[in-house]
């Protein structure tokens, strides 16, 4: 499939407003929404929203930086994992999302060299703002979003017209290693995963974690029933603790008067 002028464009107008989108707080900046975005321009959502879906997966474990490190960014699976799912012949979205990485780690640290770069926007706006330089003063407050808008749009751009030449070096690729990275690009969500629990269960929970395995492996359960189930449990222990949060005042004013009469 061949990507036009336009559609390259419109694609790099859509990474520069998800990549700027995240500094205003809003989740634009994700695989599924970059996804969805390059899907609906080029006419093919479902492969688009696979890849997306297969990638939101993966970054919910080894996309969130724990403690000093810096995650991967979501540019990389969602523009150029989606681009490569689409325009390839035999890229599955597992292979994207694999394929894909390196292009993720190097964008975040394009993001980084970008924050450093602002770092000192703070008091260069504050010494405008004295001087009474209220130009000077807007657009040292905005150059970071426009850092954003401009780096994503160039990123989306060049995704697009760069996609030729990596379309001959995905092709001129092994059957068997295609193959590996397809596998290689499945087994990723499932760590993701296994990096959520990693931090997040406790003894109390490892009896939830295997209900929801034993669904899924034996009962055949889908994904959206397992999510039911625990939202049932999850509901029952808000309202359990909610619950004993009421009762403990009333506890606690009943020994109060028990020690006042005696």
């Amino acid at each position: 499939m061949e990507i036009s002028i336009i559609q390259a464009v419109l694609i790099g107008l859509w990474t520069a407003v998800c990549w700027s989108g995240m500094l205003f707080g809003i989740y634009t900046n994700r695989s599924l929404v970059l996804a969805f975005g390059v899907g609906v321009i080029l006419g093919d959502i479902p492969t688009a929203l696979g890849v997306g879906a297969v990638a939101e997966l993966a970054f919910m474990g080894f996309g969130v930086g724990a403690g000093g490190t810096v995650p991967p960014n979501a540019i990389g699976p969602g523009i150029v994992g989606t681009l490569m799912a689409i325009t390839t012949e035999g890229v599955t979205p597992e292979s994207a999302l694999a394929l894909s990485i390196p292009f993720a780690v190097a964008i975040q640290f394009l993001q980084t060299a970008i924050y450093t770069a602002c770092s000192g926007n703070q008091e260069a706006a504050a010494r405008a703002l004295a001087a009474g330089k209220l130009g000077k003063y807007r657009f040292v407050c905005n150059i970071t979003v426009i850092l954003f808008a401009s780096c994503g749009f160039l990123l989306g751009f060049f995704a697009c017209v760069a996609m030729g030449p990596l379309q001959a070096l995905i092709e001129a690729i092994p059957a068997w290693l295609t193959t590996g990275l397809s596998v290689a690009g499945g087994m990723l969500p499932a760590i993701g995963f296994a990096m959520i629990l990693s931090v997040m269960l406790t003894k109390e929970f490892i009896p939830f974690a295997l209900l929801g395995y034993i669904c899924a492996a034996y009962l055949g359960v889908p994904t959206v029933g397992i999510a039911m189930v625990g939202l049932v449990f999850a509901l029952k222990r808000y309202f359990d603790v909610k619950k004993q949060e009421e009762l403990q005042p009333a506890a606690a004013a009943e020994e109060v008067s028990h020690d006042d009469w005696i």
